[in-house]
This record gives structure tokens, C-alpha cells and sequence, in this order.
């Protein structure tokens, strides 16, 4: 776990010829400005959550060269030892800012934001797209199940099926975040403190002569916390009147039935007939199997009398879009203290970037407290609360709308000052709960998963010129 591991050598061979390069051509204290952002929300949705800045902050808080480290790029050949003195002596010095983890967050944003000598800037990014990017999309995608569920709980099952143990751990924490109840994975419950669930696998139940011997000795280590598997056999000849049995002898003190195959819809409805008809109307039933959001949804539309659902594979790998493409660009350099805007401009217009030191504000509207639009702006502006403003459509310039009424939240906050942290990390129930009511602000018509609403993100007036003035600038002299 990044937590206990030194991993600053995890990056990207290129990242530490440029880090060369610069030192030789004297630009090791030149410093620059990257912003990380997204270009697409996975799986059509109308937004993202973003999740893992937990973690970068333990990464560059101990970035450290061992020796062995710089025994291995000596053996390369091709970095001078004034470069390998450096990176033995190396110490983070950037300012970082963020958007908080658990906030919605569109295309094109600045969702992190590094200012520092090049060198340092330039090196951090594989580590900080590889952290932000794979917890942005497991939250993401656990946010599209939960809701899917309709308040019914949702448990992240996946560890099994993960992508190696980091994927796992932190998989689950942002499946948490995401609005998950809990997790198969242990040690998520141990370093997060992220509700640890399970019931039992179909070897309990094989281990004993017989289905009620299996539940019965299960229910007497555990009548606090009972659930049942009942489809080793025959869900409804055996599974349940065995598990009845048992409840009705034992009487735990919380009862639960669990199904892993079959008909869901059909099954847990003749199910919970019987239960119902045996007096246990409190048992819960627990569905699992290979479950997105598509398909809960779908059992849920069909009556299916399900309390909870444990998902696993098709979340914790988010196997329908499994990249979220965050990524990091140069936006500015600064020459005796004034900030030159840097931009790339691409034939694919979405891969044109948004140049300058930058921040993000969110316009809530006063009376309904839903949010309205984001609009990146230039640092030093400021977008007053109430006062009239202008917006475009995202994709039609032309559009304009005119908000007044709102109230304007500058979502950026400074987590490093010069490599010291001046943030307060917030607890993983802390994240969660944001999450849950930052979410609550969107309009439902962004909240669908098929052709949701566009949200308006707008570049300021000042950003608009400054950005255009740039590509004309490189059009001419091209």
C-alpha cells in the first residue's frame, strides 16, 4: 500500500530522461504549472466523482531516491551524477490544489493543479494520474450502481476479481466514497475503516452432511449477523424451508437469506412469500452474482424483493468503461514572477487545452440550492455571488444564458504550500457523506444513465480571449 511502500520510482521511464534534460539545460528551478483533468465521463453519464487524493497525498509527502534507486539509473548510463546527487537530495517543494474527493466533477476541469520547479512538477505526474484516475472511475461506476438500487444497500464484493491487491484495497475505499455500504476486503476495514461484510461460500455448506447442519452451526457462531447462502442445492426445495428451519429454532438476532444464481426476479419473490408466510417478514434476502447498474435496475423494475445487493466484478473493475482518461498537461510557466500562459493545440479539439493558472466555480442557485454550472476561470478572478452572469453551452457557443440568484463556490482548495501540507485530510465517512450531498445537488436530468443533460462548464470571458488569443497566436506562426 502506498501508505507503507516508497514508490517514487513508479513512473514513467520519460519522466526521468525530462527530469535529465532539464537539469543539464539549466531549467531545474524554472517553474511550471500542470493541471490534471478528464475529457469524457465513463459510460455516457452526465457526471464523475473524484476520488484518491487521500493517497497522493501520502505518495508525495514521502517521495524519497534511495540508493538503490539511484544505483539503477547509474547502470543506465545516461544521467549525470550532479543529476543523481539531486535526486539523493530530493525534497518536494510544489504547491498543490484540489477539488475535494466526492465531488462531482465534468470534462475539461481542473481537478488537480501543481506549481514547482519543473522537474518536481513534471515527475509527479504518472503517480498522480494513476492514483486519481483509477479511484475516480471505481467511485464513479459504485455511484451509478448505488443509485441504480433504489436506497436498497449496496455492498463492493469485487476483491477476488480485481486488478492486484492495490486495485483491491483501494477499489473498495472508493467504492465507499461511491456510496457503497461496505466491502468483502478485510484490510479495507483495517486501514479505512470501510464496514467489512460476508456471509459464507458454498464450501461451508458442502463441509457439513447436510444444507440445515451447515446452517445450523453457521447461525450458532453468528446470531448477531446471520445470512444464509441458499442456492447450493435448490434455492426454494431446500435453501430457504432449511434456513427457515433454522431461524425459527435459533431465533438470531438479525436473519438473512443470500442468492448467487438463477432467476433473481422469480426467485426472490417466491421467497419472500415464504418467508413471509413463516412469520420472518424481517429476513432480509441479499442478491449477488454478476450485477451493473443495468441490471439491478432491471430486476428492480420487475418487483424482484431484494434488500441488498453485493457486487463484485463488474465494479470493482468497472468492466463496461475500465479507463477513466484523466490527464496532465503544462498550462504556464513563470519568468520573474509573472505567469506565461502555455497551451497545446491539437486537429481533435477536446485535446485542445485550457492555458493559465486556473480555478473552478460552481454557481448554486439561492433557492433550490441545485447546481446550475461550473465555470473555470483565470486565478486571480472572482465570480460575485448573485450578481447576473453568463454562460454558454457547452458544445453551442452560441447558446447564452443568463443566471442570476445563484451563489458562487470556489471548489479548489490548496493542499501543499512549498511540499508542506496545509490541508486537513477529511475521514473516508466525511468523503462519503460530501459525496452523497454534493451529488444531491445535481438536477435528476444529469443523474441519468442513458443521454443524460449536458452540464453547462463555461470558460470565463478573461479565459475565453486569453485562450483563443493563444491558438491565433500558434496559427500565425505555424
Amino acid at each position: 500500500m502506498i501508505e507503507r511502500l516508497n514508490l517514487t520510482m513508479l513512473t514513467d521511464y520519460y519522466e526521468l530522461t525530462m527530469a535529465n534534460g532539464y537539469f543539464e539545460k539549466g531549467l531545474r528551478d524554472q517553474i511550471a504549472y500542470f493541471d490534471m483533468f478528464f475529457r469524457r465521463i465513463p459510460d455516457g453519464g452526465g457526471f464523475a466523482i473524484v476520488a484518491g487524493l487521500e493517497q497522493v497525498v501520502h505518495f508525495l509527502q514521502n517521495m524519497k531516491f534511495e540508493e538503490e534507486d539511484l544505483d539503477f539509473l547509474r547502470r543506465k548510463g545516461i544521467f549525470s551524477e550532479e543529476f543523481l546527487q539531486y535526486l539523493g537530495d530530493f525534497k518536494f517543494e510544489c504547491d498543490v490544489w484540489a477539488i475535494p474527493e466526492g465531488t462531482p466533477i465534468f470534462p475539461g476541469e481542473p481537478v488537480l493543479t501543481v506549481r514547482g520547479p519543473v522537474i518536481q512538477a513534471q515527475f509527479i505526474e504518472t503517480i498522480l494520474l494513476l492514483l486519481i484516475n483509477h479511484q475516480s472511475l471505481i467511485a464513479t461506476k459504485a455511484n451509478r450502481i448505488v443509485r441504480s438500487a433504489k436506497g436498497r444497500s449496496v455492498m463492493e464484493f469485487g476483491t477476488r476479481r480485481a486488478h492486484g491487491p492495490s486495485s483491491a484495497i483501494y477499489g473498495a475505499r472508493a467504492a465507499y466514497i461511491g456510496g457503497c455500504d461496505g466491502t468483502a476486503c478485510a484490510i479495507a476495514d483495517r486501514e479505512f475503516g470501510i464496514p467489512a461484510l460476508g456471509t459464507m461460500a458454498h464450501s461451508w455448506v458442502q463441509m457439513f452432511d447436510s444444507e440445515y447442519e451447515a446452517f445450523r452451526a453457521f447461525t450458532e457462531l453468528y446470531p448477531d449477523n446471520c445470512v444464509l447462502l441458499v442456492d447450493t442445492y435448490n434455492v426454494l426445495k431446500s435453501g430457504v424451508p432449511n434456513a427457515i428451519k433454522v431461524f425459527k429454532e435459533l431465533n438470531p438476532k438479525t436473519m438473512g437469506i443470500r442468492i448467487d444464481s438463477g432467476d433473481v426476479t422469480y426467485l426472490t419473490k417466491r421467497a419472500r412469500a415464504m418467508l413471509d408466510e413463516a412469520g420472518l417478514s424481517e429476513c432480509k434476502i441479499v442478491i449477488s452474482n454478476s450485477f451493473d447498474e443495468h441490471l439491478i435496475r432491471d430486476v428492480v423494475n420487475q418487483g424482484a424483493k431484494i434488500d441488498s445487493f453485493g457486487v463484485g466484478e463488474r465494479l470493482i473493475t468497472a468492466r463496461s468503461e475500465p479507463v477513466f482518461g484523466g490527464v496532465y498537461k503544462m498550462v504556464a510557466i513563470e519568468k520573474d514572477g509573472e505567469i506565461i500562459p502555455k497551451i497545446k493545440i491539437s486537429e481533435n479539439i477536446e485535446k485542445i487545452t485550457n492555458p493559465g493558472f486556473k480555478t473552478l466555480f460552481r454557481l448554486y442557485d439561492k433557492s433550490s440550492g441545485q447546481a446550475i454550472a461550473d465555470v473555470i476561470t483565470l486565478d486571480h478572478e472572482n465570480i460575485p455571488s448573485g450578481s447576473d452572469y453568463e454562460i454558454f453551452d457547452p458544445q453551442f457557443i452560441w447558446k447564452r444564458k443568463t443566471v442570476s440568484n445563484f451563489e458562487a463556490k470556489n471548489l479548489r482548495v490548496q493542499i501543499f504550500d512549498k511540499g508542506r501540507l496545509v490541508y486537513k485530510l477529511p475521514s473516508i465517512d466525511e468523503i462519503r457523506e460530501y459525496c452523497k450531498n454534493q451529488i444531491s445537488t445535481l438536477w435528476d436530468e444529469i443523474l441519468r444513465f442513458e443521454n443524460p443533460h449536458e452540464y453547462y462548464v463555461d470558460l470565463s470571458k478573461e479565459l475565453w480571449d486569453l485562450k483563443n488569443a493563444l491558438i491565433e497566436s500558434y496559427s500565425i506562426h505555424i
